[in-house]
């Protein structure tokens, strides 16, 4: 590739606040190396690089130069070449060229070269959309017609002319048989999955990982350049896990050993260190509620990471009501400041996929050695459609997974769930855990040749489980369920009766209508004690700050009720004398029993289960059919002690049997024309009419439609910053942006507004925007904060504009 010397300068970026240039081929360069560096996790680093190098090739075509440098000015209306940014915005191809390069190299080393060039240049061609359909629903290969784009519209022929000398040098100097040898090892250890289900859906998840890489380093590259002080303060080293250590030792020395459950849960902490040291893979840690799980497990983790140079430690939490409690005592037992910037708590999204230049800057990377984040956000990594989320999986590499309170996983998602972590553990030396006291079985499901984990039996933590279900037994769950129910007035008198005999009472029901109108129901006969409310209605902050009150009462015995919605129930560290539950899946009411007599003040303290009369669970899928399995379970074994793990292990039989068919995350036939699931489209397609003209050795996953359509069904949700507190002033500074902007400013307002958001469904949003109670925070930018007269100190988020109690649902 023999060129000679040119006088036009090649430009990737140009920067608006001092219009300085970024010389195409210095950030070729630079996004090479990145992800080269994020790609070698998995051994590709070569390939990496080479992405990298030519993700965008199209930005030499003098068509992008002419419209890069007439949107910042450095082309005027009257100069030759100009072009109308506004009208060629997104029109011209950049990402195009760079794929047909690699791929038409690639093609020439035979089948095994088609298929590594294939998903290359997937990476390329996708890393501004997401990863793009290799087939799409009506059996059109995508992938071939993009890879034979005419050169007219990718430019490839024009781009190889101008390109700048040194690119031309390294790409004439790649050997395409060496970056082959460096993969193919590693495609055959994830070939040895025997289903071709399985091994296909491996390699859709390796296509996603490159992106991510890619995508990771693009953004950095670009950042950087917009703002310098970016550099001093990017995290590139390992963490000092053995610094971590130390001083959760020296914690764990200071606990109160005289309590007897104090000594059990130390014995457990013991147990997860003796095994920290074993082999990468799956654990299990079977803990009864109560158990110290959290602390347990970040000592196995610490340990483990120390172990085998480990760079992450990801806790995977089922609600947003348990981050900051968990993050604040991680840091407390490590005796790490919120400014040292070690524990990252994600809260909710607020970087929406359709972003300006502005947030794509500020874009959260998971770039802390400890990342507290929800299942929901995990899972949007994995499968969402946009480059937003995709952006993070390659920081899920050489990390430890803790999935705290595993049973909460969305029952549709559970084969691409087992699938992706056993590709993550297989080539990734990822390490999950599955922490629980309800231990779901997903190591023995009903259709294994689906996908189902391999968890070795020496992988659990601990020893001896049923023995120390006994120790710890604190609770009895007693079935209090009558044949037409139980009304408001009958459930408000039991809960009061309660609080007058025990001091205080938990309540935990099903929906938010229930939780508003039982709190009222309470509040109306004038107990004389304090009653609270709890919902994701309400922002992590205000919920925070209920339960120091609540806390707070507890230690002192003040009377007390709080009724909540099932946020309580899985992980928070609170402690009442007695509990109702609305009847849920047995798993939700064990996990609600870990709430009453936590630590063993109390001889004995029951769980009451009671049925409402009426009640609005028909689109709560999970909630209606594990009711259903856990009153078979009350009608078949009356007598028997439902927090043991035999019971648990029935129950998730029964259950699991009974929902064997949803587990591959159906897709109904009116969305997508034909009976499908996401399962298939990320894996062979098998219902595709195009598979059978698709070679075996190209892949044929629908990956564009599956992101959508994951991100449709589950009813996505919004985060909308509310004005508690000091929401208003991040609110107020966050609008202030919009004259000055700087991005670190904006980036960190939006890491503090995190606390003071809420996640609400695209039919909540819209509603609220009719009544104008939503506002940009800036203009052009996707997100909004909450009108103060829609925020209630008892309810938080309230739709009548009037921020008092309502007897109006929510």
């Amino acid at each position: 590739m023999l060129k000679t010397e040119k006088s036009i300068e090649y430009i990737a970026h140009i920067r608006k606040t001092d219009g300085q240039k970024q010389m195409l081929s210095d950030h070729l360069l630079e996004v090479s190396k990145y992800s080269g560096c994020f790609s070698s996790r998995i051994g590709f680093q070569k390939a990496g690089e080479l992405i990298g190098l030519l993700h965008d090739l199209g930005k030499y075509s003098n068509s992008f130069q002419n419209y890069l440098k007439s949107s910042s000015g450095l082309l005027k209306p009257d100069d030759d070449g100009y072009m109308d940014s506004a009208h060629y915005k997104g029109k011209i191809d950049h990402s195009s060229a760079g794929a047909q390069w690699l791929w038409t190299h690639f093609k020439e080393h035979g089948k095994k070269g088609i298929f590594i060039g294939q998903i290359l240049s997937l990476c390329i061609a996708s890393h501004h959309s997401g990863l793009i359909n290799c087939l799409n629903k009506d059996g059109e290969n995508i992938f071939l017609k993009r890879m034979s784009k005419d050169d007219e519209k990718t430019h490839l022929k024009e781009c190889l002319i101008n390109i700048d000398q040194n690119i031309s040098d390294i790409l004439s100097a790649i050997d395409f048989q060496d970056i082959l040898n460096q993969i193919l090892p590693h495609l055959k250890k994830l070939s040895k999955e025997g289903q071709s289900k399985i091994v296909y859906f491996y390699f859709g998840m390796l296509s996603r990982f490159l992106l991510s890489c890619l995508i990771d380093a693009d953004r950095i590259s670009t950042a950087d350049f917009e703002n310098l002080k970016n550099k001093l303060v990017r995290r590139m080293e390992k963490p000092d896990w053995k610094q971590a250590i130390k001083n959760l030792e020296e914690t764990l020395l200071n606990f109160n050993r005289s309590l007897a459950i104090n000594k059990i849960r130390q014995k457990i902490s013991d147990q997860c260190k003796d095994k920290a040291f074993r082999a990468p893979g799956i654990f299990s840690l079977t803990v009864p509620t109560g158990g110290g799980k959290t602390l347990a497990s970040l000592r196995f983790a610490l340990y483990h990471a120390h172990k085998h140079g480990m760079e992450k430690i990801i806790y995977i939490i089922p609600y947003t009501s348990i981050i900051e409690q968990n993050a604040n005592k991680i840091r407390e037992v490590l005796n790490i400041s919120e400014k040292d910037d070690w524990v990252l708590e994600i809260h909710s999204n607020l970087e929406p996929e359709m972003q300006t230049w502005q947030s794509k800057l500020v874009s959260e990377n998971w770039d802390s050695p400890i990342i507290l984040t929800t299942m929901v956000q995990f899972l949007d990594v994995l499968f969402n459609s946009g480059t937003n989320r995709a952006r993070i999986m390659h920081q899920l590499a050489n990390s430890i997974l803790i999935f705290d309170e595993i049973q909460t996983l969305p029952i549709k998602c559970t084969h691409i769930f087992c699938n992706s972590i056993n590709f993550l553990t297989k080539l990734a030396n990822t390490t999950a855990v599955l922490c629980t006291a309800t231990q779901p079985l997903l190591n023995q499901l009903s259709n294994p040749q689906y996908g189902q984990l391999n968890i070795p039996a020496e992988n659990e933590l601990i020893e001896n489980v049923e023995n120390l279900f006994d120790e710890l037994k604190r609770v009895n769950i007693v079935n209090n369920i009558k044949v037409n129910g139980w009304n408001l007035e009958d459930i408000t008198s039991l809960v009061l009766g309660k609080v007058k005999e025990k001091g205080n009472c938990l309540v935990i029901v099903n929906t938010k209508d229930w939780a508003q109108k039982l709190y009222i129901s309470c509040k109306e006969k004038s107990p004389g004690f304090s009653i609270y409310h709890l919902s994701t209605n309400l922002c992590p902050k205000h919920r925070k700050d209920i339960f120091a009150n609540i806390n707070h009462k507890l230690d002192k015995c003040e009377p007390l009720l709080c009724i909540s919605t099932q946020l309580i129930e899985a992980g928070v560290d609170i402690d009442f004398s007695s509990v109702i539950r609305f009847v849920a899946g047995l798993d939700s009411i064990v996990q609600a029993a870990g709430r009453c007599n936590r630590n063993n003040k109390r001889e004995t303290a029951d769980v009451l289960v009671i049925n409402p009369d009426s009640e609005s669970i028909g689109f709560l899928t999970d909630i209606k059919e594990g009711k259903d399995v856990a009153l078979r379970i009350f009608n078949e074994q009356p007598d028997a002690d439902y927090t043991s793990p035999q019971i648990m292990d029935k129950y998730f039989y029964y259950y699991f049997y009974k929902r064997s068919d949803d587990m591959r995350y159906n897709i109904s036939k009116s969305f997508y024309g034909r009976d499908e699931n996401l399962l298939s489209l990320l894996s062979d397609n098998a219902s595709n009419p195009g598979k059978t003209a698709t070679p075996t050795y190209l892949l044929r996953q629908s990956f564009m439609d599956a992101g959508k359509i994951f991100k449709t069904i589950n009813a996505p949700t919004q985060a909308i910053i509310v004005p508690y507190q000091d929401g208003v002033e991040i609110i107020g500074e966050l609008c202030s942006h919009s004259i000055t902007y700087d991005p670190n400013k904006f980036y960190q307002l939006l890491r503090k507004a995190q606390r003071f958001s809420i996640n609400i469904f695209p039919k909540v949003f819209q509603e609220l925007r009719n009544v104008n109670a939503l506002r940009k925070i800036r203009p052009g930018e996707e997100i909004f904060y909450l009108d103060e007269k829609f925020y209630s100190d008892e309810f938080g988020l309230v739709m009548d504009g009037n921020a008092q109690i309502s007897l109006k649902n929510y």
